[in-house]
């Protein structure tokens, strides 16, 4: 018997992907883009949420960060569609190794974010940056999903039975 695909982990991935094109184009790419591009409504909705949730790093990221923000524009965004497509349908063993290749590159990336964020001395960042560990757990917590979700993805890549076994093709 087949090993049927995860659907309701399919379904969540798709949203995944879905949500991310316009958290990606409207918010994420802000920091690369000059300011009068954007939307006042936009960039408001940026600030605020920079302030809300002390993230000097939308406002002002380091070049590692901007970095990170060029792969999502550039590599992430082409893919979102794709793999929202793939998710919806269901049961696509295409998408596997692109599937494989995105989660890894992004929990890397998640990883160096997630340190700055617990670790980094923000005193003299020119934003508003966490202070206290609730400060620093509650912006880990706005990023976490972000990590989360492509480790859940790449868990069922490898490990479920219906992406495990790709078909073998026979030979003529």
């Amino acid at each position: 018997a087949m090993a049927a695909a995860p659907r309701w982990r399919e379904r969540l991935f798709a949203l995944y992907f879905l949500s991310h094109i316009p958290i990606t184009a409207l918010i994420d790419l802000q920091p690369l883009l000059p300011a009068g591009l954007f939307p006042r409504a936009l960039t408001d909705l940026l600030q605020q949420y920079a302030t809300a949730f002390r993230d000097p790093m939308m406002l002002q990221p380091p070049e590692w960060f901007k970095a990170f923000i060029y792969c999502e524009a550039f590599l992430q965004l082409p893919f979102f569609p794709v793999a929202a497509y793939a998710f919806l349908k269901g049961g696509c063993r295409w998408i596997r190794t692109p599937a494989i290749i995105y989660s890894t590159h992004v929990a890397t990336t998640l990883f160096a974010i997630l340190a700055h964020i617990l670790f980094h001395d923000f005193s003299k960042s020119e934003h508003a940056g966490p202070q206290t560990l609730r400060e620093r757990l509650v912006l880990l917590s706005i990023y976490l999903p972000y990590l989360l979700i492509p480790l859940l993805i790449l868990f069922t890549m490898l490990c479920n039975p219906h992406y495990k076994h790709v078909e073998k093709r026979k030979r003529k």
